[in-house]
């Protein structure tokens, strides 16, 4: 696992060094919120559906705790 700059934005690789989490500021893409994504090497999946990007605004505990499990899960 490693930090790297992707397009000019953080991102994490797996243990392949494939990208598998990236953030996006808002600011950069004039978005309305910051977004953190998944990439398919992120094996997230989940049955019919997996998670893709969340939108971030103002993440309370509950939201960073689901948002860590989900980036260790990715990574790991």
């Amino acid at each position: 696992m490693g930090a790297k700059a992707w397009y000019g934005m953080p991102a994490y690789m797996n243990a392949d060094g494939k990208v598998v989490v990236f953030f996006q500021v808002a600011a950069t893409f004039k978005y309305r919120n910051a977004t953190i994504g998944f990439q398919e090497d992120a094996k997230l999946d989940d049955g019919n559906t997996c998670p893709s990007s969340f939108a971030v605004t103002k993440p309370d505990a509950a939201d960073k705790k689901q948002l860590v499990a989900l980036l260790k899960k990715a990574v790991g």
